[in-house]
Formats: C-alpha cells, sequence, structure tokens
C-alpha cells in the first residue's frame, strides 16, 4: 500500500522530522582475548551497509588468511593489528532506518579495566562476547560485574563461533544458563541471550538458517528494538548550570539565561524550581532550545533557562523542584575505580569533578577493595593501585548535590582530577 499523499505544509514538515529523528543506542562490546569483539562490530558495520568501499578494499588488502578481517576496521593500532588484540576504546557509528548507534568496543584485558569502565560509563546497553568453545571464563564474569557495577540498563551475552561448535543448541543451552545463574547474583534488570557466529555473519544482522533450535530475534534486530525511553529518569528534575548567558546587546539588553544540558526529569515554563547552594525558589520564565523557545525540555536536551527572578545563579549551580532535592552533602562515600600507577592513598589530594561543579577533595579512608573476579571485598586494604575497584570516602570543600548512582546516572557519578598534572585518575559512583 502506497503512503497517502500529505496536502498540509505543517503536516510535511511534522513527517519530514519524524523520518529523520531516530532513537540513539549507545552500546559497549567487552569480552576476553579473541573472542571476536573486533570482528562483531565489523561485521555490524559492514553488514548495516556502514563500510565505504575504498575502506573494504583497504582491510582486504591488510587482511592475512582466507577472509577479509573484518576487525581491522575498529582495531586502529598498530600494536592492536600486530597482536590481534584491542588495547584502546574504539568509537563506531553505524545508523539504520530505525536507529543511530554509538559503539564503544573496549578491551578485554584485565590491565585495560579502566579502559572498559570508561567505554561502558555512558552506554545504554553492553554486549559480553563469549567464544562458544570456551563457555564463561573468569573475564566473563569480570566485564558482566562491570556492566552492573556501572547501571548499564541492558546486558546482552553474544555466544560467538557457533561455526566451530558445529550451531550446537546444548552449548549454547549450557552457556546460556550458566550466564543466566551469574546474573542472578548482580544487579542485571535485563539480560539476552543470542548465538552468533561474527566471522560468518550468522544471526547478525540476519536470521541463521543453521540454527533452526534458536527463535529468538538477531543481534541488530534486538539492538533496533530494545527500550531505552524508560531508563531516564523523569521524575527528579536536574539541571546542572554549565554557562551564564549575557549578551548585552542591543537586541537582547535584558536577556540573562542559564545554559547546560537536562540531566533528569522535566523542565516546564512557569515550574518553580529551587537553586542549589543558595536554596532560594523562583519559577521558569521560558526556555531556549537550538531552534527556538520549547514548552518543556527533558534529557538529554541541551537548553537555556530563564527565571523569572533575578536570582544569584554560576556555572555549577543546580535547579531542580523544591519538592525534590537531591542530597546535598561534603561527605562523599562512592565507589571508585583507579586509572593511574600512583595509588590513591588516604589523605590524598585532589580535584573532583562533578557535573559542571569542581571542588577540591581529601581522601579520608579506603573502606575496602573489590576483587572483580571474585566479588570478594578486602576490608585490609588502604591504598587502591591501577585498574583497581574499591569503596572510600572523600571530603569536599564545598557541597555537591548528588543523587544514588543507580537512580540518576548524570547526578551520581564524578572524575578525579590531579592537581599537578591535569589528569583524570580516577571515576566515581555514588
Amino acid at each position: 500500500m502506497s503512503a497517502p499523499e500529505i496536502h498540509d505544509e505543517l503536516a510535511a514538515a511534522a513527517a519530514e522530522i519524524a523520518t529523520a529523528r531516530k532513537d540513539m543506542l549507545r552500546i559497549a562490546t567487552a569480552g576476553s582475548v579473541d573472542d571476536g569483539k573486533s570482528t562483531l562490530i565489523g561485521r555490524l558495520l559492514y553488514d548495516s551497509k556502514a563500510v565505504f568501499e575504498d575502506q573494504y578494499e583497504a582491510i582486504s588488502r591488510a587482511s592475512r588468511g582466507d577472509h577479509v578481517d573484518l576487525s581491522l576496521l575498529t582495531d586502529g593500532l598498530r600494536a592492536e593489528r600486530e597482536q590481534g588484540i584491542t588495547i584502546d576504546v574504539a568509537y563506531r557509528y553505524f545508523t539504520t532506518p530505525r536507529r543511530t548507534f554509538i559503539l564503544a568496543d573496549t578491551p578485554g584485558h584485565v590491565q585495560y579495566t579502566r579502559n572498559m569502565v570508561t567505554g561502558a560509563s555512558t552506554a545504554d546497553l553492553a554486549i559480553v562476547l563469549v567464544d562458544a568453545r570456551k563457555g564463561m571464563l573468569e573475564q566473563s564474569r569480570r566485564h558482566a560485574f562491570l556492566a552492573s557495577l556501572l547501571r548499564v540498563p541492558h546486558l546482552v551475552v553474544a555466544v560467538n563461533k557457533m561455526d566451530l561448535v558445529d550451531w550446537s543448541e546444548d552449548v549454547f543451552t549450557a552457556i546460556r544458563d550458566e550466564f543466566t545463574a551469574f546474573a542472578s547474583k548482580l544487579d542485571v534488570p535485563d539480560l539476552t541471550v543470542v548465538p552468533i557466529s561474527a566471522l560468518a555473519g550468522d544471526n547478525v544482522v540476519t536470521p541463521s538458517g543453521r540454527m533452526p533450535w534458536y527463535d529468538g530475534p538477531c543481534l541488530l534486530h534486538h539492538l533496533e528494538h530494545v527500550e531505552v525511553a524508560s531508563d531516564v529518569n523523569l521524575d527528579d528534575a536536574r539541571f546542572p548550570v554549565q554557562y551564564v548567558i549575557r549578551p548585552q546587546s542591543d537586541a537582547h539588553r535584558d536577556y540573562r539565561g542559564y545554559a547546560g544540558t537536562v540531566a533528569g526529569g522535566v523542565f516546564r515554563v512557569g515550574d518553580e524550581v529551587q537553586v542549589l547552594p543558595s536554596g532560594l525558589t523562583t519559577t521558569v520564565s521560558a526556555i531556549d532550545g537550538p531552534s527556538g523557545p520549547v514548552e518543556a525540555a527533558f534529557p538529554p536536551m541541551a537548553v537555556t533557562i530563564r527565571l523569572a527572578d533575578d536570582v544569584d545563579v554560576s556555572r555549577g549551580d543546580l535547579l531542580c523542584r523544591p519538592d525534590g532535592a537531591p542530597t546535598v552533602t561534603q561527605d562523599v562515600e562512592a565507589v571508585v575505580a583507579w586509572m593511574t600507577d600512583e595509588p590513591l592513598r588516604v589523605r590524598q589530594k585532589l580535584v573532583l569533578k562533578h557535573t559542571t561543579r569542581s571542588v577540591r577533595a581529601v581522601v579520608k579512608s579506603v573502606h575496602h577493595w573489590l576483587d572483580v573476579n571474585t566479588l570478594d571485598h578486602d576490608v585490609e586494604a588502604d591504598q587502591l593501585g591501577l585498574n583497581d575497584i574499591g569503596r572510600v570516602t572523600l571530603r569536599t570543600t564545598q557541597p555537591l548535590f548528588v543523587d544514588d548512582y543507580a537512580r540518576n546516572r548524570a547526578t551520581g557519578r564524578f572524575i578525579l582530577v590531579d592537581e599537578a598534572t591535569n589528569a583524570t585518575v580516577g571515576a566515581g559512583m555514588l
């Protein structure tokens, strides 16, 4: 049936916007060495027509073996190509008629735990690859735990290399049951297990006829249809102020707006809001978006909010609802992933960056070190080394406006910066 003709110009414009606007999904991949993460991403890029002909010809010439090595589309470092492993976090972008994807290929080695934390910190969905020949390994458990620790809402276990186990249903079922039992011990709200062959392309973009016993969706179909809109916190209004806009021009002589990205909830014109840390209340008089005024703003919209009263608001302040304010505290207890060679120690001084607010902080105590392989706690630990994860308490020089990370990932996380080098040395989750 052909689409009906649209005669109204406004209706035509609305239809065009609806067609052009695509939902976005952020994906992080992880797995053990040689599980085929980069090959899977290359397959997704190639089969979704996101690879140019000259790119394909280039990797065809660079491939070693009887087949085109699609992993070369993501493993861009020379060291990665020589060793056949992923070291850095490689970001790739592709799109389908239904959704746009930002895909982070994170390394599987334990010494690159910090890289996976970086790649998964903003992900909506994590794909953990498992070699069908090897089953669940220690690294598979670690990656699933890290995904749950970072509160990634959706977890997909891709059982790869099914072609090397003769497409065995029994092998897949055993891995699925073992991973499901392990995930029940973690906070994994949504788990999906899919059998694939990234090298051959079976069940990646199109369903495979060689696994008739599997009646679930192929990987791309699941990625296109997984529901992520409900993962956003629309209850707690949070607007960290990034910049104060005062043009002071003839056209906008009295204009004063507060620019930033909505981190939670919905802000509407006429809403009563509270400014932290002052505690003063006022109302929203207008909301300006990139294309002009809007009536409401929600995550992750970047807008400029104008207030009815001339209250003192500056970068680092936060707008919220008076009856739903975040916790205001200078004592921060959090799970910290340490990312540098110099260990984190008690009484160490750092810069803590939370949303748009930067404050100085000192490490008060290290409660325990977490073994991500066994999930055991070492309460005797008094420091955190490179790639270690542990619970610490920090004291800040100024108050922070925080939520639990499980409730709001934007206001429940922070980074730690070395005062001398300005290098990011840690990431924390409240």
